[in-house]
């Protein structure tokens, strides 16, 4: 975590540069020769973005009262492989629910009746992910 922040700073530095150039430079335009507004405030905004997550990843890196295994020289990548809980390879349940926030999508796209059918569907399908351990072959 310490090399994120480390990286993010440097953008921070980068973009605050960025941004400065791109002041001075739009000043020195021979046809307008004013400050360019739209991409003063992006630029600045993108500084100021890098500085708040590299400030908050500081805090929580100072915080968490160790090195990561990421962090650490002698750091596996087993070490930093948490278990990230319980999958279902063979459910169709969430493509079933992906096609129906698809059609719930289209429907505010092109007629918001689609949108009743898109939201019937997507209810049946994700009843059907959430209990798909209770009824069937892999009932629990």
């Amino acid at each position: 975590m310490k090399t994120n922040v480390n990286l993010l700073w440097v953008l921070t530095v980068f973009f605050a540069v960025v941004t400065a150039v791109y002041v001075v430079w739009s000043l020195l335009d021979p046809f307008h020769g004013r400050v360019e507004w739209a991409g003063t405030f992006m630029l600045g905004l993108s500084t100021l973005l890098m500085a708040f997550v590299a400030f908050y990843l500081d805090k929580v890196h100072a915080a968490q009262g160790g090195e990561l295994p990421e962090d650490r020289l002698d750091g596996n990548i087993d070490d930093g492989d948490p278990e990230m809980g319980f999958f279902s390879p063979w459910s169709w349940w969430p493509i079933f629910l992906a096609a129906t926030t698809a059609l719930l999508f289209l429907g505010l796209a092109v007629g918001f009746w689609i949108c009743f059918i898109g939201l019937g569907l997507g209810l049946i399908a994700l009843t059907g992910w959430v209990y798909e351990y209770y009824r069937g072959l892999f009932a629990r």
